[in-house]
């Protein structure tokens, strides 16, 4: 009986990450939000926790959308 492939060996290249209908929608929806909580006003812990929670979103977003410096180098494949 065969072992299953290691993930080294599924993958034929770096990802590919192409910024889809989704990833703007998100990133909308984290900048209405954010909005939302500074034109009702900060008044207590709850806003801030609402301002974090949707800051939090949009940073993860953005982050999704920068590529990452290594993925334009080729990784050699270990076995």
């Amino acid at each position: 009986m065969s072992s299953p492939p290691e993930v080294s060996e599924l993958s034929s290249g770096p990802p590919r990450k192409s910024l889809g209908l989704d990833w703007f929608g998100q990133t909308a929806a984290s900048l209405c939000w954010i909005a939302s909580v500074f034109a009702y006003g900060i008044s207590g812990a709850g806003d801030y926790l609402q301002l974090s929670a949707a800051s939090a979103w949009l940073i993860a977003n953005i982050w999704v959308a920068i590529p990452a410096r290594n993925e334009s180098t080729p990784q050699p494949r270990t076995k």
